[in-house]
């Protein structure tokens, strides 16, 4: 990804530079910054996500999207294109607009070297104010390694705990992931189909 504003703008202005751009780009509080394309493994992983999900969710009150969706945080004031997102019953657009979603319950990101930190701090910690959000998923795509992430709720002398998450990693092949947000048990067999990586990286697997 790479920053092409020079000062901040606002986001009435972002949204309309990104309906007459040909490539996607991120809002992060005023600052804009493009989308790279993916390299084939990222792109893969993605599609055998979506794949996977919408499978598993058909038929339910699940809608699962890849990509191009756009998704607005408004206690952030960031606009992002998360590689997957699951929405559980009707989706909820922001005010004024019929393109960008706010309430996902699941997240996915494939990671990659030039989104890995933001994937894990900026957006994580921005990903966390939406109410619905409930699950992360960390993909690597130069290894066998999913990071895991669930909200735990809890309730405790009438109150509601919902700020704690859950971690769990899984880097064999035979694993599988069983998801809380969504009725869905993920196999990284079927994640990591026809993914390659390169022998070095096998070698010290």
């Amino acid at each position: 990804m790479l920053a092409i504003a020079q000062k901040p703008i606002s986001c009435a202005e972002y949204l309309t530079q990104e309906e007459q751009s040909e490539i996607r780009h991120e809002y992060i509080d005023g600052e804009i910054i493009s989308m790279a394309g993916g390299l084939p493994n990222h792109n893969q992983i993605s599609s055998n996500l979506c794949v996977a999900l919408g499978f598993d969710l058909r038929r339910q009150p699940y809608r699962v999207f890849v990509a191009d969706q756009r998704l607005w945080i408004p206690e952030s004031k960031i606009y992002t294109y998360p590689d997957v997102m699951v929405v559980a019953g009707e989706i909820e657009l922001q005010a004024g607009r019929r393109d960008t979603i706010t309430n996902p319950v699941l997240i996915a990101e494939v990671l990659s070297e030039s989104t890995e930190k933001r994937d894990r701090t900026t957006k994580f910690n921005s990903y966390r104010s939406i109410p619905s959000f409930a699950e992360y998923l960390l993909i690597s795509q130069e290894q066998i390694l999913v990071e895991h992430f669930r909200k735990e709720i809890s309730s405790e002398e009438g109150r509601t705990e919902s700020d704690r998450w859950i971690y769990q990693n899984y880097d064999q092949l035979e694993s599988e992931i069983t998801l809380s947000s969504i009725p869905v048990s993920l196999k990284l067999a079927a994640l990591y189909d026809k993914v390659g990586f390169e022998k070095s990286q096998l070698m010290e697997d």
